[in-house]
Formats: structure tokens, C-alpha cells, sequence
């Protein structure tokens, strides 16, 4: 059991209590959970071993790694401000809680960088650069719980390698979040991470909980946003992912054998990705994408302007068999891939023709679904996996009709707008993506196995699947950015 403390009320909320009158209106503020010692940030943090509690409101310096033991707990209280120096990382090998609120962030960053608004390109844009280094949690991390905190321009490359691993986790990674014990548990919620030169998470195994963040301008050349591997199990859902380079979700069961890797993906909007890949056109998505022997629910997504549709790997690509596993195991934690009520929307015949995406690189097992808008069953009677075909009467069709954003998108607006700025992706009312989404338990419903539901140490709930398409409901629910 951790041993916990709790901050004093100031004032005795017995003795308050006590002599008040029942008409009397008592506001009691609520304490702040403590772990250990107070962290004192009178200097800059040198690189060490760290436990205890950095305290609320307080700006830290950091000039080098932070490693937190096996069996310690390093808690960061809302309000909190780290700057990052030296490309430094968190390496944890116990617990890491980061504790901000919607009106107290927690946010860790690198203090040389900015961010910029408007066009971005690789070239000019520090987001892709890496400043601050990463979260890299080892196989004895039993708990990492992010709420509402801002990691800023991570990806400094490792300049070494901080623990032993099995998998691909080697000296000069970029990564901004990076776990593999699979008995751990990882919880993100109503986060930010904004750039990263690679892909922003590494999971290879444990379960997660990722629910209502904001990904901008995630991968450089390449590189997806949330990355899921190994036997990683859990939720992504109710994510808005804008301006990635590749995939803004993945599931690929690489880098293990102790099983599938398994998410529930509902409820995101993706809005411009896949167009920064180098790589081979058509042997990644831009949106979703289900690989190596790996499950997936997928639906109720919101994909706007991106380079590929949701994307079911079909067969061997070079060296690398990319084959998703669409078979029945009824006694899998998702017992089949599935998929559908997806919303779609695109600006040109190209991202049209990929809205099923076609085996142009390698091949697809991706479904036409009767239950997506558009409605691609219809659209392509007798389709058979991978075929090409033409989708240019798409082109504009079914704007989703977000609060505030340029739709339909003038020429690449799609390539170089990859942050969120002063735009608002909430849907409006009567919104053709409005009530289209599923409920349906049978269909789709999130992973709970081994996912904690705590104020503090756990997730602060596990969001059921909503009836609007896209992480934004009208009820007010999701996506609280």
C-alpha cells in the first residue's frame, strides 16, 4: 500500500462544521493527495534517482534524467510546470502520477521551444525537432496516470539505453511515451502531447486506458500517435488526433508472446493525417490501422481529411507480415476485429479513392461497411478486397459541420495545418455525423480487464461509446478540450 498524506485543510472541518447553522453554505476545498516528501525546486533537478511529490503550482528545472526506483512513487500535484533541459527523460521504474485538473495543468516542456500556429512543415516547424527527451517505463512500472497534463516537445533521442529491454527500445529512440509491463496498467486522460519526430507512444504490453486527449503534429517523416504493440490490451477512445504523419491509431502484436495486442478505438477525430509519411504510399494508413495479428473494435470515428480510411492489413510487405487477425477466438478479450459507423469526410479524389483503402502497397482485408457514411457498401456492390476504385463523387460530401473550421479545404490546407489553434471540431447541431454513431453493447463496448477507476490512482472512468461520430458529443461528454 502507498502511504499517502493528505495536505491540511487550514481550518478544522469539525470545529467549522460544529458551529455552523444548517442554512449556512460551507465551501471545504479539496485536499491535495501527497506521496512521500515534498520535492524542493530551490535549484535545477540534476540527473538522480527521484520519490516523493512535486508540489502544486510550482515551476521545476530539470538538467538531467529522472529515474524513479522500483517500488518508489515520483506524484506531480496540479498546476505543476517542469522544463525540461539537456533533452532529459523521465525513466520509471516504479510509479509516475501526474495529478492536473482542467483549470490547473500539469505541463512538461522544453522552455527553448514555442509553439507556432498556421502552416507547418518538417523544415521550419520545432515541433518535429525533438527538446525534452521522454517517459520510458521499464517492466518493473506497475502505474503511470497522466490527467490533464501537457507534454510539449518531447522526442530527444536517447543517448542511451535506460533499462533492459526485449523489445525494440534502443539508444537513439525519439519517443514521447514508452511502456511494456504486461501486468501494468497506463492511464491517459484529457492530456495533451503536442509534436514528436517519431511516433508519440510505444506500448508493449500492459492495459490502457487512453481516453479524451489532443495529439498535434505528432511524427516527422513518419511515425504514428498512438502506437500499440506487443500484448498491449485497452481503450483509445474520444481522441483528437490532428496533423499526424502516419496512423493516428495502431494496433500490431510485434515484440511478444505472451498474447494479442487488443484496443477498443471509438469515438476519435481524425483530422489530416497520414500526408507526412516518406515511406511506401499505401503500406501505412492515416488514419487507423489493424496489423499483425492484432485486434481491434473500431467504430463511431470521426476521419476528416486524411490519407487513408480505416485500414485491415491483409498480408506479408516485405520483410514484415502485416496480416490482422479477423478471425473468431471466443475466448479473446475482443473476441473479433470489427468495425463500422464511421463517419468520413474528404477534399480530393485521392483520399476518395482510399476511403476503403486498396492494396497498393500491400494487401487489405478492409470491408466496405453499410453502416459508415458514406455508406461504402452501397457505394462499391460486389467489391472484393484491395480493388481500386473511383471515388471522386465523394469529394465534398457530408461535411461533418464542425463549429469553426474551413471545410470544404482549400488545396494541401490538408498537408500543412496540423494543429488545433483557434479551431473547434465540436459538431453543431444537425450535424450529419449527429446520432449516427453506435451504442450498441453487442457491437462495441470498452475493455475494462485490469483498468483501475480512482480518482487518483486510476482512470477517472472509462467512457462508454456515444451516439454523435467523433470524440465531441453534444451532450457534452468526450473530448472536454
Amino acid at each position: 500500500m502507498k502511504k499517502l498524506k493528505l495536505i491540511s485543510f487550514g481550518l478544522s472541518f469539525l470545529a467549522l462544521a460544529a458551529c455552523s447553522k444548517k442554512s449556512d453554505k460551507v465551501v471545504v476545498s479539496v485536499p491535495l493527495i501527497q506521496v512521500g516528501k515534498p520535492i524542493s525546486n530551490s535549484g535545477t533537478l540534476a540527473a538522480g534517482t527521484y520519490k516523493g511529490t512535486m508540489l502544486a503550482n510550482e515551476t521545476y528545472t530539470v538538467g538531467g534524467d529522472i529515474t524513479i526506483n522500483a517500488g518508489d512513487t515520483l506524484l506531480i500535484q496540479k498546476g505543476v510546470t517542469i522544463k525540461m533541459t539537456n533533452g532529459a527523460n523521465f525513466i520509471v521504474n516504479g510509479d509516475l502520477i501526474s495529478l492536473g485538473t482542467k483549470d490547473a495543468p500539469v505541463t512538461i516542456t522544453d522552455p527553448s521551444k514555442t509553439k507556432q500556429t498556421g502552416v507547418s512543415t518538417v523544415a521550419a516547424d520545432p515541433a518535429y525537432v525533438g527538446g525534452w527527451g521522454g517517459i520510458y517505463c521499464s517492466n518493473t512500472s506497475k502505474l503511470v496516470v497522466l490527467k490533464w497534463t501537457h507534454l510539449d516537445f518531447g522526442g530527444a533521442a536517447l543517448k542511451a539505453l535506460p533499462f533492459a529491454d526485449a523489445n525494440s527500445l534502443k539508444a537513439g529512440a525519439q519517443f514521447i511515451l514508452y511502456f511494456e509491463n504486461p501486468t501494468g496498467v497506463f492511464i491517459m486522460e484529457d492530456s495533451w502531447i503536442y509534436g514528436s519526430p517519431d511516433d508519440a507512444t510505444r506500448f508493449y504490453g500492459g492495459f490502457f486506458n487512453i481516453m479524451r486527449n489532443t495529439m498535434e503534429k505528432c511524427g516527422g517523416v513518419g511515425g504514428d500517435g498512438f502506437n500499440a504493440k506487443g500484448s498491449a490490451i485497452g481503450n483509445m477512445a474520444y481522441n483528437l488526433i490532428i496533423g499526424g504523419a502516419t496512423n493516428g491509431t495502431k494496433s500490431a502484436s510485434d515484440g511478444t508472446t505472451a498474447g494479442e495486442c487488443q484496443f477498443a478505438m471509438y469515438n476519435n477525430t481524425y483530422i489530416n493525417d497520414g500526408f507526412r509519411n516518406t515511406g511506401v504510399f499505401g503500406a501505412r494508413s492515416g488514419s487507423v490501422e489493424i496489423e499483425n495479428n492484432s485486434r481491434a473494435l473500431v467504430y463511431n470515428n470521426l476521419i476528416v481529411d486524411c490519407d487513408f480510411g480505416v485500414r485491415i492489413a491483409g498480408g506479408p510487405g516485405g520483410a514484415k507480415v502485416y496480416l490482422a487477425d479477423t478471425t473468431l477466438n471466443n475466448s479473446s478479450e475482443i473476441k473479433k476485429t470489427a468495425y463500422g459507423y464511421n463517419f468520413y469526410y474528404v477534399d480530393n479524389a485521392a483520399m476518395a479513392n482510399q476511403i476503403v483503402p486498396t492494396s497498393i502497397a500491400q494487401p487489405v482485408v478492409t470491408h466496405p461497411q453499410a453502416t459508415d457514411i458514406p455508406n461504402m457498401a452501397a457505394f462499391l456492390p460486389g467489391y472484393t478486397f484491395g480493388e481500386t476504385y473511383d471515388g471522386a463523387s465523394l469529394v465534398g460530401k457530408n461535411n461533418p459541420m464542425f463549429v469553426n473550421y474551413p471545410l470544404p479545404a482549400t488545396s494541401n490546407f490538408w498537408v500543412t495545418q496540423a494543429s488545433v489553434d483557434g479551431y473547434n471540431f465540436r459538431l453543431q447541431a444537425g450535424s450529419p455525423a449527429a446520432g449516427k454513431g453506435t451504442t450498441n453493447a453487442a457491437l462495441i463496448k470498452p475493455i475494462t480487464t485490469n483498468i483501475p477507476v480512482d480518482p487518483n490512482f486510476g482512470s477517472s472512468e472509462i467512457t462508454l461509446p456515444g451516439a454523435d461520430m467523433g470524440c465531441y458529443q453534444l451532450n457534452g461528454k468526450g473530448n472536454q478540450h
